[in-house]
């Protein structure tokens, strides 16, 4: 006996839009997470703002329904004028086959969503589980700073100079003499009347503390003849979107940029993600140069610092126990130290293998790029690096 049930009641619950938007949401985080490789190694991604869009595929979602299946091996469909004793093979079928020529079955439906780089931050920031960058003793360093201006006085600095207020002292003087003198009946041409001291008039500017950044990240980069165009461009997208993504997520953070040959320099961001070079390879002159950094302007005991390595691993010989010596020395004095190995020769054993074998520093965290897809990964790695203090 059939059983008719009223969901009446329940519409609200079952409605079958409802459960399919949260199926669609949930296919298209799926697809961006899925993609997310291949958007932090595209080309277009450096240099751009926050609403650049980037397109993401996503296969299209059907309602469930009944569809004509593929015979499986040794069943077939005849035409009706089959007699006893025939034969029907799967060749008789109707369906299109990829040996055949062109098949007539249906497509998939796949179409494309858009999103923009903040949203995929959004993504990056709901993936990770991040370290707090400031964990020291002295996580905000406060110093003075002056914010709006709070009337006038009569001493100061030049650059607080009110010229308007000066001047309005000034006729306002003047204009008490001339009075003082109508009232004696004196009648006085005043032809010149020079400023005073007394008219002169500053800005008082209110103080209060400010926060300092005290979290500092190096990002130090590779640029020689070994790092070829494709490799340059993985580096400078892989601290493109580091810098994005720490940018938005810490408030108080410092940035230094240095890029190498066999000389290092230190330079500003601009050039740092447009400037290229060639030359050969000293990988301790880049490491050596943020060791000078930290020594002058950034004390381990006051500031947290993450220095952040991008190369191909090859070096000279001549610099490897060199740049093995800088590593271990950059890794004690620093919060996490990440180094990261972009699409590595085959024909040899680069850095990567001898930094790994060789550093016992648990804050070294070194990650291998050997394809585009890899780069989510190593960002993921590095960023989510738990850190322990001892």
């Amino acid at each position: 006996m059939a059983i008719f049930r009223d969901n009446a009641e329940n519409l609200v619950d079952h409605d079958r839009s409802i459960e399919d938007r949260r199926r669609h949401r949930q296919l298209v985080d799926k697809s961006i997470k899925e993609n997310l490789g291949d958007i932090l190694s595209e080309e277009s991604i450096m240099g751009e703002g926050n609403n650049k869009k980037f397109k993401i595929p996503i296969r299209g979602i059907k309602e469930y329904q009944f569809v004509y299946g593929k015979n499986s091996k040794g069943v077939a469909n005849g035409t009706g004028e089959e007699k006893r004793g025939d034969k029907i093979t799967s060749g008789n079928s109707k369906g299109g086959n990829g040996n055949q020529g062109a098949g007539n079955n249906e497509g998939e439906d796949i179409y494309e969503t858009e999103i923009t780089l903040e949203e995929l931050l959004e993504y990056i920031t709901e993936d990770l589980d991040l370290p707090n960058l400031d964990r020291k003793k002295y996580s905000e360093v406060l110093t003075e700073s002056y914010g709006k201006k709070k009337g006038y006085q009569k001493y100061g600095i030049n650059p607080r100079l009110a010229k308007k207020k000066t001047v309005m002292s000034k006729i306002a003087r003047k204009q008490g003499k001339k009075r003082a003198l109508q009232d004696e009946n004196i009648e006085v041409p005043i032809e010149r009347f020079p400023f005073k001291q007394e008219d002169v008039r500053y800005y008082r500017v209110k103080s209060k503390p400010k926060r300092e950044s005290n979290a500092v990240m190096i990002f130090i980069m590779d640029v020689s003849g070994s790092m070829d165009s494709s490799k340059k461009f993985l580096a400078r997208s892989y601290f493109f979107v580091l810098s994005k993504f720490l940018r938005r997520k810490y408030n108080n953070i410092a940035f230094e940029f240095i890029s190498h040959t066999t000389v290092a320099k230190l330079v500003n961001e601009d050039e740092f993600f447009h400037k290229a070079e060639s030359g050969g390879t000293y990988i301790s002159s880049g490491l050596n140069l943020a060791l000078d950094l930290i020594n002058e302007k950034y004390s381990p005991s006051m500031w947290n610092i993450y220095p952040v390595y991008a190369s191909d691993g090859d070096n000279w010989t001549e610099d490897n126990e060199k740049a093995i010596k800088a590593v271990s020395e950059l890794s004690s004095v620093s919060n996490m130290f990440g180094y990261a190995e972009l699409l590595p020769s085959t024909y040899s054993t680069t850095m990567y293998y001898r930094f790994q074998k060789e550093i016992k520093n648990k804050n070294f965290v070194p990650v291998i790029v050997k394809e585009k897809k890899d780069l989510w990964d190593a960002l993921k790695l590095m960023l989510s690096k738990e850190l322990k203090e001892e």
